[in-house]
């Protein structure tokens, strides 16, 4: 089984992208809040990869 914490940050990141173009804006700040508050926590458990992972997910949730 993999890191969850990593897999809730990428499920998350993932939810924020899908919604940021037909969301209230209401729902779009609570979905980036989120992932980034799951980017945050997996972080400092994660392998070397999945930090470089975890950096991409970053960059997602800044051009939204």
């Amino acid at each position: 089984m993999g890191n969850q914490l990593f897999q809730q940050a990428r499920e998350s990141v993932a939810y924020a992208a899908s919604i940021a173009s037909g969301a209230a804006q209401g729902d779009k700040y609570e979905a980036i809040l989120k992932a980034k508050n799951a980017l945050s926590s997996a972080y400092m458990n994660c392998t070397d990869a999945e930090r470089a992972q975890l950096r991409e997910f970053q960059k997602t949730i800044d051009s939204i």
